[in-house]
């Protein structure tokens, strides 16, 4: 295993679940591992509504966590995005 795994990055997780080993090291067991390829394979075969509706929810769901809800409303309209939705607002900042 490489030690100098990275945990950053938009593919750390992808890379780790890759190779079977959490980032301490510890082997990711079995059957969480095939559970999350049995859904990922569900949602390979989902048919996507395009990509400007999958960029917006992944700068929603991302954004939420590293931007207060005035500014990424901001950003989203700067970009032409629609604004949150009440239900965003109210499961990703609680109001």
């Amino acid at each position: 295993m490489d030690t100098q795994q990275t945990t950053t990055g938009a593919d750390a997780i992808d890379v780790a679940i890759a190779s079977g080993t959490d980032f301490d090291g510890s082997p990711i067991p079995p059957a969480k591992l095939d559970l999350y390829k049995q859904v990922m394979a569900l949602e390979a075969g989902r048919q996507r509504s395009g990509v400007s509706n999958t960029m917006r929810s992944r700068i929603v769901r991302i954004g939420a966590k590293h931007i207060a809800r005035d500014e990424l409303d901001r950003m989203l309209a700067d970009a032409g995005f629609a604004l949150l939705k009440d239900k965003e607002v109210a499961f990703y900042y609680g109001t």
